[in-house]
């Protein structure tokens, strides 16, 4: 084990030296080839089930986001903002010691989402999707000239992340997130209530549908997917099914704005974060309803006649599992590696990237496991990664020393795992030991 104080003084050289430095070759010494994982950062130290290790593979990044691992092992990761002018980083490990030590960048705009599918890397802006194409070691060919796949979507700069994901069919998924809380008539304001029908579902609070090899498609050429859905930021397709999961950040402020139908701990806990199957023409109710995990209903919101109580979206979609309350669910991933041990095999990992509104504690922070069996939860969610803020007293999201975002899954079948608050890629492996 690296001392702790050898571990302070890499992570300031790494800050100070920024990613150009690396790129440069200017950086500190490569590390010596060895077996064991590099620790991670001294000021956390991830909580995971026995025999399970995880490792620093990269820091310093910026705010990545998304991720996708090629079957030749490079890593490319979206950043939400361009840093150095840079909005897409490829990171490689040249020497095998664990640690990306080859980093470069393309793609001048932010954004979260990105997905490799038949050769192309796929990368979205809060407004576009772009794709570039891989040549057969899995490197971007002309970074500088990806053609637009998508253009014009929905940006109210609130939900505004456009996450991708594409399935075998030659179709590309993007989420438009909902630019309300609740679509109220003044949003997030008491008293005002929720408009019927909803005009925000014309254009967002849902899935949209392109094809994966078109340029320039606009809301007129593609298909509304899904409806009814606030704000989706983790997304995969399960093999198994032939689907789209979904994880969808449910509403806000029930205590805030009706406290005499939501005490304060109700308003923690409620509602619930939901993980949905999508098919064509999908409607998981927003705004009309919220879930309740507590009760295991859909109940009516309260801009809209509610009481807490009264049940609602019969038309609506029941939830595949539900978890408590502003936790924010950026990450989904289905695995299908052979490295965890055998009950990980088809099941979802879900990073939570942390709440902003409990009080007084904040809730999160951390990276679920759910089993499933033929594309179906076989039991509770359980927490698989732990500790990424670094402390239990968190009551704001600045105190967290890290928040997971992104997922995705090495070719040796390791998993990593993104931190945007503070520019980390964590690599979660298992030797058993």
């Amino acid at each position: 084990m690296v001392p702790n104080r050898c571990i302070r003084m890499a992570l300031l050289a790494l800050t100070l030296l920024g990613i150009n430095s690396l790129q440069a070759g200017n950086g500190t010494p490569p590390a010596k080839k060895t077996a064991k994982p590099k620790p991670v950062p001294a000021d956390v130290v991830l909580k995971l089930p026995t025999g399970f290790h995880a490792a620093v593979f990269a820091e310093g990044l910026g705010q990545p986001r998304h991720i996708v691992v090629t079957k030749q092992g490079d890593v490319y990761v979206k950043l939400n903002r361009v840093k150095n002018g840079k909005g897409i980083l490829r990171l490689r490990d040249t020497n095998g010691d664990g640690k990306a030590d080859d980093i470069t960048g393309f793609g001048d705009y932010g954004g979260t989402g990105i997905a490799i599918k038949n050769g192309y890397l796929y990368a979205s802006s809060d407004e576009e999707i772009f794709r570039y194409k891989l040549d057969d070691k899995g490197q971007v060919i002309d970074p500088d000239h990806p053609e637009r796949i998508v253009t014009g979507l929905l940006n109210r700069h609130e939900h505004e992340s456009k996450s991708i994901i594409l399935d075998d069919a030659g179709n590309l998924y993007t989420n438009v997130g909902a630019y309300s809380n609740i679509c109220q008539v003044e949003d997030r304001a008491k008293g005002s209530p929720g408009q019927r029908p909803c005009p925000i579902l014309d254009s967002a609070g849902g899935i949209w549908q392109f094809k994966a090899d078109q340029t320039d498609q606009t809301y007129g050429t593609g298909v509304r997917y899904a409806t009814g859905l606030r704000n989706v930021v983790g997304l995969d397709w399960n093999n198994t099914t032939n689907s789209l999961f979904v994880m969808m950040h449910g509403r806000d402020q029930l205590h805030e704005l009706f406290p005499d139908l939501y005490t304060q701990e109700m308003g923690n806990e409620l509602p619930a974060e939901t993980m949905y199957e999508l098919h064509k023409g999908s409607n998981c109710g927003w705004p009309y309803i919220y879930y309740d995990q507590i009760q295991h209903k859909k109940i009516l919101c309260p801009e809209y006649g509610g009481d807490g109580k009264k049940t609602a979206g019969e038309d609506a979609q029941d939830p595949i599992i539900a978890f408590p309350g502003h936790m924010a669910p950026n990450g989904l991933l289905f695995y299908t590696g052979n490295q965890f041990p055998a009950r990980y095999k088809n099941g979802a990992f879900v990073a939570f990237h942390g709440s902003w509104n409990r009080q007084p504690q904040e809730k999160g922070y951390f990276v679920v496991f759910v089993p499933f069996k033929n594309g179906k939860p076989t039991g509770k969610w359980e927490v698989f990664a732990d500790n990424f803020a670094g402390t239990t007293d968190i009551t704001s999201p600045g105190k967290a020393a890290h928040r997971p975002c992104g997922l995705a899954q090495g070719p040796d079948g390791s998993l990593y795992v993104t931190d945007d608050a503070h520019g980390t890629i964590f690599k979660i492996s298992y030797t058993g030991q």
